[in-house]
């Protein structure tokens, strides 16, 4: 197996994580998302104490937990601040406030106790030598992320309240330093101290909705003493009751439940008000959500194209269509390979053909949580129908983001589209635009990502194959689009400019 700790502990985040892959050592999805409600750890740190991690959460306290490896380099570089130590000692059981607690796990398990110590052979240096909280040492990822927190990458850091969820995820030397872990404190729903206290959680139901019935779905938990045994849920819509559910049975203190409302008949989206109530209930803040829900964009045939420009690290990035029952009919990614730089790739265009009339999702994923845009590159994704007219669009997004559409009912050929090439692609100094013209007047333009125009052409009762050259030497890097429109038909390209 190719060692890549050894490879010079570059600090770079991928390289962290192919690591980590090749290693077997994490899962292949990104952290666990804020407000998730986690399961219990019991783990034994390297003094031989155990700690559960319930005990502390009952006892009012937040949890931080940084997990890391002795071999990664921005590991060492967040170790280096010092910021989880210290908060340690200002909150910890020792220190006067007493309300929060800290963990640092060392997540890989091939790893040793040497590492630890900084005197292995994967390691940058000594991790225990000053360091006050409970140090960790996994013998095996599934110990930790049976609780449901993932080993996504490292450093990964997640702060964790006393109702089990989370309250912060993602790269530890982004949300972990001391400011923000100080700023943390307070921030965690009041501990369990009524006999009854029910929470309207998360809304559960889709967010973007494609036509027809709808069914409102909400996450509620247990915030009293006592077990929960019957709650409502009302779903109203500019003041006029839509949709209710309910609750029955025995919810233990910070039990979680998922209440499936009545449908809602020919939905058309918009906002809704959701509350929950229980015979008793004396905390009403906790109560309502106020979920917005988008109606899917329509399409204009049951044939779409998929467009993906990755950055740097494109082995993260994969993308899925889905249909209405969640069955995955195309896909890509997953398997494209890093650059040694920062930059971007434009990859082939994927044509869909898909059922008309009919509802789907595209999902596009990043592995270690940071889209594909723009730090690493300005990569961007597009989903297009054979109109040219955009259903989805970004590249900015964390772990995964997605689209819902509804496919139409004209074909490739009913659109008339317009033949289309781009190259080179990328481009350095000039892009050319070639296209088959069918005696008609055409409109050529190169647009950024923002929609402005950086250069056009105007081509009247053009015939046959047409050839047009875009200087591109003074343009700003980055991703653009290639636009023509005759007739009321748009066709579109990606193009990158170096």
């Amino acid at each position: 197996m190719l060692n890549l700790r050894k490879l010079n502990f570059l600090n770079m985040k991928k390289l962290i994580l192919s690591a980590a892959i090749l290693a077997g050592v994490m899962g292949a999805n990104a952290q666990t998302p804020v407000g998730t409600v986690v399961n219990n750890f019991t783990l034994t740190d390297i003094n031989g104490n155990s700690h559960s991690l319930f005990d502390y959460l009952d006892q009012g306290k937040m949890v931080v937990i940084d997990v890391s490896a002795t071999w990664c380099g921005p590991c060492w570089s967040y170790h280096g601040t010092g910021a989880l130590n210290n908060f340690y000692n200002a909150h910890g059981p020792n220190s006067t406030a007493n309300d929060a607690m800290v963990f640092f796990i060392e997540g890989d398990p091939s790893t040793t106790s040497a590492d630890l110590n900084g005197t292995g052979g994967n390691t940058q240096g000594d991790w225990v030598t000053g360091e006050n909280m409970p140090i960790i040492d996994l013998t095996t990822a599934a110990s930790f992320e049976n609780t449901g927190l993932d080993i996504a990458y490292f450093p990964v850091m997640y702060v964790i309240c006393p109702n089990r969820t989370v309250l912060q995820s993602g790269v530890a030397g982004q949300i972990g330093t001391l400011t923000a872990l100080n700023s943390y404190v307070g921030d965690c729903p009041a501990p369990a101290s009524q006999p009854v206290d029910v929470a309207a959680l998360s809304y559960k139901g889709e967010l973007i909705h494609c036509e027809g019935s709808y069914t409102p779905k909400v996450q509620i938990q247990n915030n009293g003493t006592a077990a929960l045994t019957s709650a409502t849920v009302t779903v109203t819509q500019g003041g006029n009751t839509v949709s209710t559910g309910t609750y029955t049975g025995s919810l233990a203190t910070y039990g979680v439940a998922t209440v499936n409302c009545t449908p809602i008949a020919n939905f058309t989206g918009g906002a809704l008000t959701v509350s929950v109530t229980a015979t008793g209930d004396v905390t009403t803040t906790n109560n309502n959500l106020n979920p917005t829900i988008s109606l899917a964009t329509n399409a204009a045939s049951q044939i779409v194209y998929v467009d993906i420009t990755t950055d740097r690290y494109a082995s993260e990035t994969s993308w899925k269509i889905k249909n209405a029952s969640g069955t995955v009919v195309a896909s890509g990614g997953g398997t494209w390979t890093d650059m040694s730089a920062n930059g971007t790739t434009v990859r082939p265009t994927v044509t869909a053909t898909l059922n008309p009339s009919a509802c789907y999702t595209f999902e596009i994923l990043d592995t270690y949580g940071d889209g594909i845009c723009c730090a690493y590159g300005n990569g961007v994704y597009t989903v297009k129908d054979a109109s040219g007219a955009t259903l989805a669009t970004g590249g900015e997004f964390t772990d995964i983001e997605i689209s819902s559409f509804k496919t139409g009912v004209a074909s490739i050929d009913e659109l008339n589209t317009i033949a289309l090439n781009v190259f080179p692609n990328p481009a350095t100094d000039a892009v050319n635009v070639v296209f088959e013209a069918n005696s008609s007047d055409y409109s050529v333009s190169l647009t950024d990502l923002t929609g402005r125009v950086v250069a056009s052409e105007l081509l009247n009762n053009a015939n046959g194959t047409q050839t047009l050259t875009f200087a591109t030497s003074n343009f700003a890097k980055g991703s653009y689009i290639v636009s023509i429109k005759s007739n009321g038909t748009v066709t579109t390209a990606n193009v990158v400019i170096k």
